[in-house]
């Protein structure tokens, strides 16, 4: 059972959304050894991939974009998983669409996004795939917060309503 100390979640809620966001997804890591793999997977619920996709989402596109995010093992887990999906649920319709786009040019090229590359080559991608440059431009104004876009209440609520269950498996 992830277990999250009451002290833990009210000095993160002090700090922001992202550390009370942190808390639980360091938390999911903790569970699951820091691998996501078929062993791990199942040990979290979808709501908890969800929110734990979020933060992998958020912390490897605003610091390296689509191409970091892919080049570091996450493409999968983000683009063929219901990440999308539930931030459309949780009222983050942007970055679903974002997400969805995202999806189109990974799709397109996903076998050579995905392959081992040399520092240049990395390095490269961010000319090879000018695709993804739209969409991480739309990704600048939430750079300088250093946050993704801020969040209808809805979003929040959904998180909130579900806490209980996240703490309990």
């Amino acid at each position: 059972m992830i277990q999250i100390s009451d002290n833990a979640l009210r000095q993160a809620a002090g700090e922001g959304m992202d550390a009370f966001i942190q808390v639980f997804t360091d938390a999911y890591l903790k569970e699951t050894g820091g691998e996501l793999t078929a062993e791990t997977m199942p040990l979290l619920t979808g709501e908890q991939h969800s929110l734990l996709a979020y933060r992998i989402f958020r912390d490897e596109v605003m610091e390296g974009g689509f191409c970091q995010l892919i080049q570091n093992g996450y493409g999968a887990y983000i683009f063929h998983n219901p990440f999308a999906k539930a931030m459309r649920l949780w009222g983050v319709g942007e970055l679903s669409k974002l997400v969805y786009a995202a999806r189109k040019i990974y799709d397109a090229h996903r076998e050579d996004l995905e392959r081992e590359r040399t520092d240049d080559e990395f390095m490269a991608m961010y000319e090879q795939y000018e695709d993804f440059d739209d969409l991480e431009g739309k990704t600048n104004s939430w750079s300088t917060k250093k946050s993704l876009p801020p969040a209808l209440p809805s979003m929040w609520t959904s998180i909130w309503s579900c806490l209980p269950r996240w703490c309990e498996k």
